[in-house]
């Protein structure tokens, strides 16, 4: 049953949830087609070359993250906080490798997830080792903060420890992360598919943006993909372009379920998706044998969470305490109008520990600085109402009946709401349900 649950929401996301993949303005690579058409195999069942590749279907787009602009990621708080810029790995050269060391260094990778070398995988590796060597030096400094909580959910999980680096290739380590298709945070999660996962998204809150619950959520939801198709080669496609769109190139392909055979009916930036996977994995390996120098992580701000019971603004914080409040806004990305609308329930607010001690010293000062300037009593009403839309419905109340087979997570995917909100409309403490009685649905 529970399989059953996790296909149908899964072939209901394919509806919704498939990142957009036209990138108006995104770097294509095209393989040479004689180069794939004349050389030979170098590395048996490791270099893999088919007559599949050998066309238009080459072409791929790149992940919009690996066409950024690292100098303004250099300028975000975290960089300047978190890093020391090391200037001469921008200066470093590549230094190049045969075909052969390629396979085998990624043959001797400790992975789960296939990793075979060809000449799509050489591309992307070749990315990252010229055109993107300052990008990669920023990443794996970042990495030492980033990594630690998506290597504890994923051992919590039990997924494969190289799936770790998918957010390189989603965000490039970014949490603030917004793409063109208004996917956000580390782990690039659009709308519909944040709420189905549990991840919070309001007017003053959206949880995409908090590197901890948007790990929860991506490793549960990779979890639940492997589970559909079996393989985590399509699992990984599935993240970038949806469930439905891998079913629809399976189909095409005639019936076959390996990533690289379904390739060509694959979207454009998905068939560089499984490939930039793999090269990243290798850069992030290997990136010393490259030449490539990472920036060295400053000592991390000690940091612990205080409970915010009413309103709150960022600017309360600052002032009263004398802090920054970029640092506030770093490390409590989750908050996207630098206000906590605490009214209604209780929230967490991380800060740095010596902030903290200030802020439990001056807890109800901060709460009175300018507060009808920051909450005037009119708007408050509204502010709480906002907050709260998203998380209680829209819309008119329906009358859902129970019928036999239905679950509260194929009720939910029916009307696009969570399993927690039905829950809460409908006053009950489990999720057990009843045939022939109703459920309220907004």
């Amino acid at each position: 049953m529970q399989n059953k649950v996790i296909l149908l929401i899964l072939i209901t996301l394919s509806a919704f949830t498939a990142k957009a993949y036209d990138f108006a303005e995104t770097d294509s690579v095209a393989l040479d087609k004689e180069l794939v058409l004349t050389d030979t195999v170098l590395v048996a069942d490791t270099l893999l070359l088919t007559d599949t590749l050998c066309n238009d279907s080459i072409v791929f787009d790149v992940p919009e993250y690996l066409v950024c602009d690292i100098d303004s990621m250099l300028n975000s708080w975290q960089a300047k906080n978190l890093l020391n810029v090391i200037e001469s790995s921008f200066d470093t050269v590549n230094v190049k490798v045969s075909d052969t060391v390629y396979a085998e260094r990624l043959r001797s990778l400790p992975v789960i997830v296939n990793m075979p070398f060809n000449y799509t995988v050489k591309s992307c590796i070749d990315r990252y080792a010229t055109k993107n060597r300052s990008l990669v030096s920023y990443m794996l400094g970042m990495s030492e903060f980033y990594m630690p909580i998506i290597e504890e959910e994923i051992d919590k999980q039990g997924i494969p420890y190289e799936l770790k680096y998918l957010p390189i290739i989603e965000s490039a380590l970014n949490p603030k992360a917004v793409s063109r298709a208004n996917a956000k945070g580390l782990w690039q999660f659009i709308f519909p598919t944040a709420k189905l996962y549990g991840l919070r998204s309001n007017n003053y809150i959206d949880e995409r943006f908090d590197p901890i619950k948007s790990t929860k959520a991506a490793v549960k939801y990779l979890r639940d993909l492997h589970k559909l198709f079996g393989k985590w080669d399509l699992a990984i496609a599935a993240y970038n372009c949806g469930p439905g769109n891998v079913k629809k190139a399976i189909v095409r392909s005639g019936g076959k379920t390996d990533f690289w055979e379904i390739y060509p009916w694959l979207p454009r930036e998905t068939r560089g998706y499984l490939p930039m996977f793999i090269a990243a994995n290798y850069i992030m390996t290997y990136h010393k044998e490259h030449g490539i120098v990472p920036m060295e992580p400053k000592t991390p701000i000690a940091t612990d969470t205080v409970h915010v019971s009413r309103n709150l603004h960022f600017k309360q914080i600052a002032e009263v305490c004398g802090a920054d409040i970029d640092e506030i806004r770093a490390l409590n990305p989750q908050y996207i109008k630098d206000i906590v609308p605490g009214e209604n329930e209780h929230f967490v607010l991380r800060l740095s520990n010596d902030l903290v001690t200030q802020f439990l010293a001056n807890e109800d000062s901060i709460y009175r600085h300018k507060e009808k300037e920051f909450f005037p009593k009119a708007s408050v009403a509204e502010m709480l109402k906002q907050a709260k839309a998203n998380d209680d419905g829209r819309g008119t109340l329906k009358y859902h009946k129970i019928k036999k087979g239905d679950t509260l997570g194929s009720i939910a995917l029916k009307y696009r709401v969570t399993v927690k909100q039905i829950m809460r409309w409908n006053g009950m403490s489990n999720t057990k349900i009843r045939e022939g009685k109703y459920l309220k649905i907004y």
